[in-house]
C-alpha cells in the first residue's frame, strides 16, 4: 500500500505572535511550556507565580522579558492576549474569571485538570462563554506524535473496526506538593491524560468500570494512588487503562489497539524525562501479512506536544473558530473522571450519561 502521511507535528497558526502571559512557574511551565514555545517561536511576554522568585528564575531561563509579583498584575498588562495557566486546579476558576474580565485578553489555555470538580469546570466554561473569550484546555497527550499517528490510522480506516485498546502505565508521575491536600490523585491528575485520549481516539464511551487502591509510598490520605479501568462502548469496543503510579524503577507507558484490519502498538516517551525519548508507533495491516511499519520522529510528548496545545488556540483565535480542545468538550472528560470515581467508590458500572444528566452537561 502507499506510504501513509502522518505529518510532521502540529500545524501552526498563520499568526503566531500573540502575546502570551504565563501564570505559574513550576516544572511544567518552566521546563515544558516555555521550552516548547521558544522552539516554536511563540512570543511569551510575561510570567507570574505564587512565588515571585520562581517566576524570575523561569523568566531568566527562558528569556521572558517581564516578571510580575502577582498574576493579577500580569493580567493588567495590555500585551497579554493569551493567558496560559499552570496553577493547581482548585485555583484556576478565580484566574479564568479575572482573565475574562480583561478586554485585551482574547483567549485562555487552562492546564488540565481544568478544575478540581466538574461543577467548578462548568463554571469556568460558563464564565468564558459569557465573556466571549476562547477557552482551550491543555490536554497535551492529544498532541503526542504517536497519538496523532494512531488517530490518522483510525480515521483513515486502516485498522478497520477497533475491537480492543489499552494503555498500560508503570511510571511515577511528577506529583507536585499541592496534590497532598486533594485526596484525589491518580484519576484526576494522571488518568485524565489516558481517559481524554481514549475520547479523542474513539469518542465518548457508554460506561466505565473502575478499581483503585492507595499508593503505599505516600504518607497522606488518598484512595486512588493507582487506578485501573475499563471503558465500554455501544459497538463492543473496550478500552482498558492500567495506571500504576507506584513504580519506582523501569518506568514506561505502552499502548496497543487491535482492529478487524490491523494492529497498532507503541510507547509514550514521557517516563524517560528529563533524558527524554520520542514516543513510538508500530503498525501491521492484515492485508500485508508479516509486514510491520515503524515510522519514527524526533518529536516528544515533553515538550513538543505543548506546541500543539498552544497552536490550536492560536488557530482558533485567528480564524474565529472553536479550538480543537475547547472547554465545553473537556467537560465530558471531567464527567468521565467523575464517573470513574463513582464506579470505584460504589463498585459498579457507571454510565457516562448518568453523570452528564446529573450535572446538566450538554
Amino acid at each position: 500500500m502507499a506510504e501513509i502521511d502522518f505529518g510532521t507535528g502540529p500545524a501552526l497558526s498563520g499568526k503566531t505572535d500573540y502575546g502570551i502571559g504565563c501564570i505559574g512557574a513550576g516544572f511544567i511551565m518552566r521546563d515544558v511550556h516555555l521550552t516548547a514555545y521558544n522552539e516554536a517561536g511563540f512570543r511569551t511576554v510575561a510570567i507570574a507565580s505564587r512565588t515571585p522568585e520562581n517566576a524570575r528564575a523561569a523568566a531568566e531561563q527562558a528569556g521572558v522579558p517581564k516578571v510580575y509579583d502577582s498574576w493579577l498584575e500580569l493580567l493588567d498588562d495590555p500585551e497579554v492576549e493569551i493567558v496560559d495557566i499552570a496553577f493547581p486546579p482548585d485555583q484556576q476558576l478565580e484566574i479564568v474569571r479575572e482573565a475574562c474580565a480583561r478586554e485585551h485578553v482574547k483567549g485562555v489555555l487552562a492546564q488540565k485538570p481544568v478544575a478540581f470538580t466538574l461543577e467548578e469546570a462548568k463554571e469556568i466554561v460558563r464564565v468564558a462563554e459569557e465573556a466571549g473569550k476562547t477557552l482551550a484546555v491543555n490536554q497535551n497527550m492529544r498532541y503526542d506524535q504517536s497519538m496523532r499517528a494512531l488517530k490518522t490510522l483510525l480515521d483513515a480506516g486502516h485498522i478497520g473496526t477497533p475491537i480492543v485498546a489499552q494503555i498500560v502505565m508503570n511510571a511515577r508521575p511528577h506529583w507536585q506538593e499541592f496534590i497532598r491536600g486533594y485526596g484525589r490523585i491518580a484519576l484526576l491528575n494522571m488518568s485524565i491524560h489516558h481517559l481524554d485520549v481514549f475520547r479523542y481516539l474513539f469518542g465518548d464511551p457508554k460506561a466505565i468500570q473502575c478499581s483503585v487502591r492507595p499508593d503505599p509510598s505516600w504518607d497522606f490520605p488518598h484512595d486512588d494512588g493507582m487506578a485501573f479501568y475499563v471503558l465500554e462502548y455501544d459497538d463492543g469496543l473496550r478500552c482498558l487503562g492500567s495506571d500504576d503510579c507506584f513504580t519506582w524503577a523501569d518506568g514506561r507507558i505502552d499502548w496497543r489497539v487491535e482492529g478487524t484490519d490491523g494492529i497498532a502498538k507503541g510507547t509514550i516517551g514521557w517516563p524517560d524525562y528529563p533524558e527524554g525519548s520520542a514516543s513510538t508507533i508500530d503498525y501491521h495491516l492484515r492485508a500485508e501479512e508479516g509486514v510491520w511499519h515503524r515510522p519514527r520522529w524526533e518529536e516528544r510528548w515533553f515538550p513538543q506536544a505543548f506546541v500543539g496545545t498552544m497552536a490550536q488556540l492560536m488557530r482558533a483565535l485567528e480564524t474565529g473558530s472553536e479550538p480543537e480542545i475547547p472547554g465545553r468538550d473537556n467537560l465530558r472528560t471531567m464527567a468521565l473522571i467523575e464517573a470513574a470515581y463513582r464506579a470505584a467508590d460504589q463498585k459498579r458500572t457507571v454510565e457516562l450519561e448518568e453523570i452528564l444528566g446529573e450535572f446538566e452537561v450538554a
